[in-house]
């Protein structure tokens, strides 16, 4: 589940939040101030922070600061009732990936934090795996199934494959099976079944990540 931490020093504000991104399915972690989320980060991994700019001791611009220095990549949206240009263009030069006013909308919050939460995702692929082998990979249709359809059923015997995708010739499914193995997308376990290693789901989810940035 996707983990993040909102850190303001409203009670009111921090609890609307919870409930808010609690229902939209994610896990919500609290913090009243600064210190107390920076020492949370410490011990616990998140995938998003929603940080307060104006807090009694150490301030959004600082946290975030130090936050940086720890988690480079970690992505955050300011909040703010001081909604200013010159607050959000501070904010984004400190890295800052969004930024939210308050009194704030249910679905500009909600749109605010998935589609940073996409971005950090899709930047995550590119840190991590190489794109030319990614796309070197799936340029061929067949591989892009094959891939499909062993995510779409865990596991997958070379025969199931075979007839899924309407292909008699052997040596040519042997072929992109071997290239998915090489890539390493694809593995076998004891029973000969091909299934996605990690690499696997993470190249799946990266085209799929790829495909929507291309669209949108």
């Amino acid at each position: 589940m996707t983990e993040i931490m909102v850190v303001d020093d409203d009670l009111d504000l921090r609890e609307s939040m919870a409930e808010v991104l609690g229902g939209a399915g994610f896990a919500v972690t609290l913090a009243a101030d600064g210190v107390a989320a920076l020492e949370i980060i410490g011990r616990q991994k998140f995938d998003l922070i929603l940080l307060d700019l104006v807090m009694p001791g150490l301030g959004g611009l600082e946290v975030m600061r130090r936050l940086r220095e720890k988690s480079p990549r970690l992505p955050v949206i300011m909040l703010s009732a001081f909604a200013s240009v010159e607050n959000a263009v501070e904010a984004m030069r400190q890295g800052a990936q969004d930024y939210v006013t308050k009194p704030f909308r249910v679905d500009t919050l909600l749109t605010s934090v998935r589609r940073t939460l996409e971005e950090a995702s899709f930047e995550s692929c590119r840190a991590s795996m190489s794109m030319d082998r990614i796309m070197g990979c799936l340029a061929n249709p067949i591989r892009r199934r094959i891939l499909t359809f062993v995510e779409q059923e865990s596991s997958l015997r070379f025969m199931d494959i075979c007839r899924r995708l309407e292909i008699e010739d052997h040596t040519k499914m042997n072929f992109h099976l071997k290239v998915l193995k090489e890539a390493g997308f694809l593995a076998q376990d004891d029973r000969k079944h091909y299934l996605l290693t990690q690499n696997g789901l993470q190249v799946m989810e990266c085209a799929r990540l790829l495909v929507k940035k291309l669209s949108g």
